[in-house]
């Protein structure tokens, strides 16, 4: 049986193996019962428009994604691997230039082979989310399970 801190180290192991999300300097801030939090710092690097600062759409595409797929990996019925199979994501403002982007997602739903998540993008104004999401992953779990 998976336990819940297995859970926990795959899917840390499950961010850590993604190369994206190495290069976008993601960290796992929280994971647990199926919600994760996954911050991304500003970087130049990662401007879209360079009259603005403001950080490109797939940056924040790429980090709701990651945490999407990390809170299926921590959700209560122990799957062992996960894809996305669809992600809708909603922008409502630039991220402000310079601040941390940080993602909370949460698994709300599971059936046999796929997960449900909600997500939302927020900077410094915890009030004004930059982005909101919903996606479904497949979920993918132990033989015998």
């Amino acid at each position: 049986m998976i336990t819940q801190n297995d859970r926990i180290k795959l899917a840390r192991q499950f961010i850590e193996a993604i190369p994206h999300s190495r290069a976008l300097g993601m960290s796992l801030e929280q994971i647990g019962d199926g919600i994760a939090i996954i911050s991304m710092p500003y970087d130049e690097r990662l401007v879209g428009n360079p009259a603005t600062g403001v950080i490109h759409g797939g940056a924040v595409s790429a980090l709701m994604d990651t945490c999407g797929g990390a809170a299926v990996m921590s959700h209560g019925d122990a799957p062992v691997g996960t894809a996305t199979i669809d992600l809708r994501i909603d922008y409502m403002r630039a991220a402000t230039p310079g601040q941390r982007i940080r993602a909370r997602a949460e698994c709300y739903h599971v059936t046999r082979s796929v997960a449900f998540v909600r997500a939302t993008a927020l900077d410094d104004d915890d009030d004004n989310a930059v982005a909101s999401a919903t996606g479904a992953f497949t979920f993918q779990r132990a033989k015998g399970a």
